[in-house]
């Protein structure tokens, strides 16, 4: 079979150990994300398999009516909106997901509350221009003493999403002597308290009291723009706001435009409404922002977890046994055929 694999920006991909279970077959990987639809009809006219990485390339109906070789849709990871299923269900091509970690996106999660608490981006980037014990952040608008950075002990971290993800950074709050409070769905909130938390009354007490946000909602038509710019203007100019979920979920310019009004003072950002990220970003520009170029799963453990599954799929496909299926119709109607 002809396997394409899309969008692994560092070249690691073949370097895996799972890398072993295509061994001997045809497979093309490419380190570059095209936009144009004819690049990328181009670079998938001879695929049978596609392995997706993430949702790095969207997949919809217009590219796949062009791949009519096209048998299965391996995606790392669970599918989500990039991939339009009814179509690979209309045209016959099956579509296998996958399973991932909490862990990894926790940790990133963490690093940049890390980071930001006690300046490190700053201080980093202003010694290697040989200032030192400087920040740089100064601005007007900030509070005085601002780039001086703070300890975690004693703070109030709030988690929005209290899932597997949400859940861990709540646990990593706690070991730091921090108040953990959740806002989210009533399920959520009831978790929460059982757990030993506390629940926010409403969203606007969430903002007002929280000296940290993290977002950990699934993106969908529900929660797309939950993040106001109401919302952002009630956080405390002495706040962090980290996204590790999906730019979506906040309103569009809202982030940029609040931190430039110092509400909240600071924000760790690891997911772009467009990505790769184009250098004009706003966020780019911000000397309060912290930015992350996606790098949530990005790490060695979950590529061989995320691959790994995969390439499973792709193998158990080409044996006759296709697993984690997510359209087992098509399976029907061939077998039926």
């Amino acid at each position: 079979m002809n396997i394409v694999i899309l969008d692994d920006y560092q070249d690691v991909v073949r370097k895996l150990n799972c890398a072993e279970k295509l061994k001997g077959w045809n497979t093309k990987v490419y380190n570059n994300t095209v936009k144009g639809m004819g690049q990328l009809v181009v670079r998938l006219k001879d695929a049978e398999v596609l392995v997706l990485i993430r949702e790095r390339t969207p997949i919809k109906r217009n590219i796949l009516e062009k791949l009519p070789k096209l048998k299965l849709i391996s995606q790392t990871g669970k599918v989500g909106s990039h991939l339009d299923v009814d179509a690979c269900n209309e045209l016959g091509i099956v579509v296998s997901e996958g399973f991932g970690s909490p862990i990894a996106p926790a940790e990133m999660t963490w690093a940049l509350v890390m980071a930001g608490a006690r300046r490190l981006p700053q201080y980093i980037s202003n010694l290697k221009h040989g200032v030192w014990q400087q920040s740089g952040l100064k601005s007007a608008h900030m509070p005085s003493n601002f780039g001086l950075g703070t300890t975690l002990n004693g703070k109030t971290f709030g988690v929005w999403g209290y899932g597997k993800i949400g859940q861990l950074v709540s646990q990593y709050a706690k070991a730091f002597g921090m108040t953990v409070l959740v806002w989210g769905s009533q399920a959520s909130r009831e978790k929460a308290l059982k757990d030993g938390h506390q629940a926010s009354a409403s969203k606007e007490d969430f903002f007002k009291n929280c000296d940290y946000v993290s977002l950990h909602l699934r993106l969908n038509d529900q929660t797309r723009d939950s993040v106001t710019a109401n919302d952002l203007a009630q956080m405390k100019p002495t706040a962090m706001l980290i996204n590790t979920s999906r730019a979506e979920l906040i309103q569009d310019g809202a982030l940029a435009k609040a931190l430039i009004q110092g509400k909240p003072g600071l924000a760790g950002v690891d997911v772009f409404e467009s990505e790769p990220i184009l250098q004009g970003n706003a966020l780019l520009k911000l000397e309060n922002c912290i930015c992350t170029p996606h790098l949530g799963y990005v790490e060695q453990n979950s590529y061989e977890l995320y691959f790994g599954t995969a390439f499973d799929n792709v193998v158990n496909f080409a044996a006759g046994k296709p697993s984690l299926v997510v359209n087992p119709e098509v399976l029907e109607s061939a077998q039926r055929r």
